[in-house]
């Protein structure tokens, strides 16, 4: 490989290198620095004369006598089966103690477009053990649910759980979690790894994890190089593999930076005009292809700066996934967790993942119903802060218990509580069995003689 030494410019997280044969877009290059170190960087920008490089390691140190070697490849992630159960950097080396992979393969970070075409419709149920999302905005594998959050909301905690507890209930099929933080700081790191290893899910997970003060540029390859991983594990060794992302957010403001250091011309609020591609370019790596046993299903986390849900961040994801949760900071301050506010969130596709033989043949009509009572006893709410609650009629004080109810008995659950989809219906339909029957409009009256205690409970003394 020939070496250059005609840096010109160091600008930030960049370098600016003179050359004289074609470079490639993404190439992998390694900065050698006088006292004998090496940095790895990647082409950012390639003309005639000029390469912009983007330093992983940051540029702490470079001058204009450094050696630039450029390799001719993209970066590729070592892989093997033996990347389960290991604890890894935002750039892939490791943090667990442990040897380098010894590769069975080396695949390139960006990844293969899956044909739109070769797509299989998801439609398996992933169970979370957490009742607002598998009752009410139900995984399905192969789908990308993001979870919309606020700054200070105990959203790597709900990551955490669903790491822990995610599986496909009644399958042996074999089930793999990545797990890639994203400019976390290394409090929330070790959180990670010794509830990881606490719980014992480090065995069938893969993590990466790139700090807060590890260089930003690294946190652009983070969630390419897990989502390379995931789809080794999916489509070599037939798993099926749930990716977490925490947090999205982070790797936007990365993506931010870059775009200033390069002076690009900023899109809405400073992000990078491309940012809704870029984006695509990860979100878009889910799914299920046809003929092949695997699927990789995500779960991308982000913080709303602000709260704001309509900030460009969850605005663009909104338009590539297929629904979001959202984490409400009401709920939060009143102590409950998991504070996931069923109203604004949405599956998509979860009419394709339940049902009987899914699910239970009930889970619609109860997800339904509770959605419509939750939805009217909140808006009761701030009826009683104008009138006071003895203005109300009977019916409506029963609607707005339910949502009092609904909150402390469904929404709350312990962080290690696992409830399979059978124990949330079944709260589901002990909360429907407070409002009069006759207000069960959106269950037909043969589920109701089914499954509603009060049937059931007759059936019982019957017999």
């Amino acid at each position: 490989m020939k070496e250059y030494k005609t840096i010109n410019e160091v600008s930030g997280p960049l370098i600016f290198v003179e050359k004289t044969e074609p470079i490639g877009f993404n190439e992998l290059v390694y900065i050698k620095l006088e006292d004998g170190t090496t940095k790895r960087g990647q082409v950012l920008d390639t003309s005639k004369d000029i390469v912009v490089v983007q330093v992983f390691e940051g540029t702490g140190g470079l001058n204009r006598s450094c050696g630039v070697r450029f390799t001719g490849e993209t970066i590729k992630l070592p892989v093997s089966i033996d990347l389960l159960g290991r604890i890894l950097s935002g750039s892939g080396d490791p943090l667990d103690g442990g040897p380098r992979i010894v590769p069975e393969d080396r695949i390139d970070i960006g990844g293969a477009a899956m044909n739109p075409y070769a797509r299989k419709p998801p439609e398996d149920f992933i169970q979370t053990g957490i009742s607002t999302i598998d009752g009410m905005n139900t995984l399905v594998r192969g789908q990308k649910l993001p979870i919309f959050s606020g700054s200070g909301l105990p959203h790597n905690d709900i990551a955490l759980q669903i790491a822990r507890q995610a599986k496909v209930p009644g399958s042996d099929e074999p089930f793999a979690v990545v797990f890639a933080g994203m400019g976390i700081t290394n409090e929330e790191a070790q959180t990670f790894m010794q509830d990881f290893e606490r719980t014992g899910a480090l065995e069938r997970a893969v993590v990466f994890l790139n700090l807060a003060d590890d260089p930003a540029v690294e946190r652009l390859i983070t969630p390419r190089l897990a989502l390379t991983a995931a789809e080794y594990l999916a489509y070599e060794h037939d798993m099926h593999v749930l990716v977490v992302l925490t947090d999205l957010t982070n790797y936007a403001e990365a993506l931010r930076q870059m775009g200033a250091a390069r002076e690009e011309v900023p899109g809405r609020r400073g992000y990078p005009g491309y940012m809704y591609t870029d984006f695509s370019t990860i979100y878009e790596r889910a799914g299920v292809i046809k003929g092949r046993k695997g699927s990789v299903t995500q779960f991308p986390i982000l913080s709303m700066p602000g709260d704001d849900i309509t900030h460009p961040i969850p605005d663009l994801s909104g338009y590539i996934t297929e629904g979001q949760i959202v984490v409400s900071r009401d709920l939060h301050r009143k102590g409950i967790y998991p504070p996931i506010n069923v109203l604004p969130s949405l599956s998509r596709l979860m009419n394709s993942g339940i049902g009987e033989g899914k699910t239970r043949d009930d889970h619609k009509a109860v997800s339904d119903q509770i959605y419509a009572g939750y939805a009217e006893g909140s808006d009761l709410r701030g009826l009683v802060a104008i009138v006071g609650k003895e203005a109300l009629s009977e019916r409506d004080r029963k609607f707005l218990e339910f949502a009092d109810m609904f909150e402390d008995q469904f929404v709350r659950q312990g962080r290690n509580e696992d409830r399979d989809i059978d124990t949330t219906l079944e709260i589901g339909w002990n909360l429907l069995a407070e409002l009069p029957e006759a207000q069960l409009t959106r269950i037909d009256s043969e589920t109701i003689a089914k499954y509603h205690p009060a049937h059931r409970a007759n059936l019982f003394t019957k017999g």
